[in-house]
């Protein structure tokens, strides 16, 4: 089966893309490389291009008679969202809405799509459930809202069946420890940490202290990326044999546990059996105190 990766040059679309070969599809890779990696697709076909261009998608979707898509490819940095809301509207919105219509041009129906917790913003409760009140507080999850919601309206046409996978938080290096986060900058509290503790950072900031939280740090679900990625492959097994009548499946990915952010610094540090700085910072806008599931 073929399976167009759209972001397989990034983080978790690489870690997707190895274990797609591992199980026996045959992985297309769909990125424009502005923060992916070439290096990091391996041995799959990567076409290099926008998902802004319409022309190239239903080309590839066609002539690499691609059977379903997984879309990984967003930008995903809340404070970011908060300051350039239209980039993210263009590039979560608009370049999903261009890759829906060419899936419809190429006659492709299936969908995983990569969604986020940030679409529950500040949770009445915790756990999430995927039926939670979605109530997003920043630009990053209303453009991942309304990318759901666009989907959902297009699979009641009965031209596309989709699964929607909202992620917690991804960490930790899949296929055999060889793919880890790799972002320029990086962002991410554990590969941040993990460089402060190898003395490649000087100090670690905790964005907020005050947060009604036992330690005052905001608390996170954290998922290891095999375990997400072996959910975007049952969710497209799901999918293939979902009767016409269910074209929706939505599902939250997580571990069932939080964890704060001043927990997994002194974990680094135990673990590690390194000492290093860490400093009160201000709270960032946009994050939410609690997000598990």
């Amino acid at each position: 089966m073929r399976i167009l990766v759209c972001g397989g040059a990034g983080y978790i679309g690489s870690n997707m893309t190895a274990m797609l070969t591992a199980e026996g599809y045959e992985p297309v890779v769909f990125d424009n490389l502005s923060t992916g990696h070439r290096r990091a697709v391996g041995n799959a076909d990567l076409v290099q291009g926008d998902l802004a261009d319409y022309e190239l998608l239903v080309k590839t979707l066609r002539i690499d008679k691609i059977e379903a898509v997984m879309h990984f490819a967003a930008l995903i940095e809340v404070g970011e969202s908060i300051q350039a809301p239209l980039k993210y509207y263009h590039n979560n919105v608009s370049c999903t809405q261009t890759l829906l219509s060419a899936m419809e041009a190429a006659g492709v129906r299936n969908l995983v799509f990569s969604s986020t917790a940030a679409v529950y913003g500040r949770p009445e409760r915790v756990p999430i459930t995927e039926d939670s009140p979605k109530k997003p507080i920043n630009p990053y999850g209303e453009t991942k809202w309304a990318a759901e919601r666009m989907c959902y309206y297009q699979s009641q046409t009965g031209k596309l069946r989709y699964a929607s996978l909202r992620y917690f938080n991804a960490c930790g290096a899949g296929n055999n420890a060889s793919l880890g986060e790799d972002h320029r900058p990086e962002s991410h509290l554990i590969p941040l940490t993990i460089q402060a503790a190898m003395g490649k950072r000087h100090q670690i900031p905790i964005y907020g202290t005050d947060y009604p939280t036992p330690d005052g740090t905001c608390i996170r679900d954290y998922i290891h990326i095999d375990d997400l990625c072996r959910a975007h492959l049952l969710a497209l097994n799901k999918l293939e044999g979902t009767p016409e009548a269910s074209r929706e499946l939505v599902y939250n990915l997580g571990n069932g546990k939080g964890y704060s952010v001043a927990e997994v610094i002194e974990t680094v540090k135990k673990v590690s059996g390194k000492d290093f700085k860490v400093v009160a910072a201000d709270r960032r806008p946009g994050d939410a105190p609690v997000l598990t599931s």
